[in-house]
């Protein structure tokens, strides 16, 4: 095969995972996700509007005290929603995630939650935007509206080759915070595998931002299984090392180490007030993506 037919056919096989991702996103984002997305995240942006006399049912929240002081009657603040809100995908395209011991690799489900997404902001008459990164911004492709739009992010996401393998996160927040002036609702897509630290960028991305990690995980990387003596690869720096899967100490100690990283993230992400959930390759996400925008939900 010629380097030419091989490119039509990467392209032909492109454009139908495209097509396969946007007929079940642009599905669920019409039938589940959409009033969900509008009530978890619209109205963040929230303009001051007029200040009316309260009257029964109000929030009292919304209690302007120093004109009811000066009435001697209670008066509420009126606020109208920004009807534009800017939705920022952070994509992770690091090596780790070619990897999937199911069904799917880690990239393929990265694309349908951000087709997911996508399709739920443009309903809405939102802008979305994308950013890619490895130990550095591989790509960035500004925020703008419409169906054409989403179907290049999802096609960029499915076929981006990045020219560097590692991760380094604190480099995608610190470009989503420079980058994007205004405030957004920025959606952090990783599987967070890096030895990099980024509770820094995340403290002053989420103060700018409102933002949401999405942890990507195949549930073999949370367990070896005893396979006897196997030679692994880390996939980002392409370092190789034997293993003995049979012993159980190595393997309690594998466990013990994924729990305790998996504890501190968690603990990262409390301590920047970041939502966030974990999805699996070999799950159903619309569960624990449904669980994240009720709780968004019940906290306004």
């Amino acid at each position: 095969m010629t380097n030419a037919n091989q490119k039509i056919v990467e392209s032909t096989d492109i454009l139908k995972k495209v097509r396969k991702i946007e007929i079940k996103t642009r599905g669920l984002s019409n039938q589940i996700f959409s009033g969900h997305y509008h009530s978890a995240f619209k109205g963040r942006g929230m303009a001051f509007s007029e200040v009316r006399e309260y009257q029964y049912g109000d929030d009292i929240r919304n209690i302007d005290w120093n004109v009811t002081a000066r009435f001697n009657h209670p008066y509420i603040k009126v606020f109208e929603e920004e009807r534009e809100l800017t939705v920022m995908l952070v994509v992770d395209v690091s090596g780790s995630n070619n990897f999937g011991s199911g069904r799917q690799l880690k990239r393929m489900l990265v694309a349908e939650i951000a087709a997911v997404l996508a399709f739920s902001a443009i309903q809405n008459n939102d802008k979305v935007g994308v950013i890619f990164f490895s130990d550095q911004v591989e790509k960035f492709i500004p925020p703008k509206k419409g169906s054409s739009h989403i179907l290049r992010i999802i096609r960029e996401i499915i076929s981006f080759e990045p020219q560097h393998q590692q991760t380094d996160i604190s480099e995608g927040l610190a470009f989503l915070t420079s980058a994007i002036k205004k405030r957004s609702t920025a959606f952090l897509i990783s599987d967070f595998m890096t030895a990099s630290p980024f509770d820094h960028a995340l403290r002053i991305a989420s103060r700018k931002h409102d933002l949401v990690a999405l942890r990507i995980t195949d549930k073999r990387e949370l367990e070896i299984p005893s396979l006897g003596l196997l030679k692994l690869k880390d996939p980002e720096t392409y370092k190789e090392i034997w293993v003995d899967t049979s012993s159980a100490a190595f393997r309690e100690a594998y466990g013990k180490k994924i729990l305790a990283k998996s504890q501190e993230l968690n603990l990262l992400f409390a301590k920047s007030g970041t939502d966030n959930t974990q999805l699996f390759t070999d799950e159903d996400y619309v569960k624990p993506l449904m669980k994240l925008f009720k709780r968004r939900e019940a906290r306004r």
